[in-house]
């Protein structure tokens, strides 16, 4: 039993650590959120493949000793440009090398809408259904579904442990 109950608490004190580190990276990342009036509608743009790189990426999918041996793994990204000759680019990772090839290969075509952000000088490619209201609406919901769910867990938490306080507080004083 004591065993069970130094593992429930192990696992307790590192949801909270995990629950913090994501309330705080939500909070950072709402901040950042740019307005949509920062955002410039350039239409909708006709991508086409036509390379596949490889890139280093994180290994998040290994554990332990792996991850600290591996800390990086390669991925394969297709590259996309417009077929109107604006410089506009865009890529996607693949899940091969292969498939990327096929994909560039067979020159299938994508549509994403161009949203520049003249204050950087810069800009990103949505979905061609979204504008700059939409993009940021959902930025602002996924983050903020992870900041309630990461308090929701911490309150929940010291409210466990208020409850198991009063009730060794309880205890003592009822010398049961």
């Amino acid at each position: 039993m004591a065993k069970l109950k130094s593992i429930v608490f192990a696992a307790g004190v590192m949801l909270l650590i995990l629950a913090a580190a994501v309330g705080c990276r939500s909070v950072k990342y709402l901040v950042a959120i740019l307005p949509t009036d920062s955002y410039e509608d350039k239409g909708v743009y006709t991508f086409s493949p036509y390379q596949v790189l490889p890139v280093q990426v994180q290994n998040t999918g290994a554990s332990g000793r792996d991850r600290r041996m591996n800390p990086t793994k390669t991925a394969y990204m297709v590259c996309y440009r417009d077929i109107d000759g604006s410089g506009y680019q865009w890529s996607r990772q693949a899940i091969t090398r292969e498939l990327g090839l096929e994909i560039v290969d067979a020159g299938i075509t994508v549509e994403r809408r161009v949203l520049a952000i003249p204050s950087d000088r810069s800009y990103i490619t949505v979905e061609p259904g979204q504008t700059a209201e939409s993009y940021t609406a959902g930025l602002r919901q996924k983050y903020i579904t992870a900041l309630v769910l990461a308090g929701a867990y911490v309150l929940l938490y010291a409210a466990a442990w208020c409850v198991i306080w009063a009730g060794k507080r309880k205890f003592q004083r009822t010398g049961l």
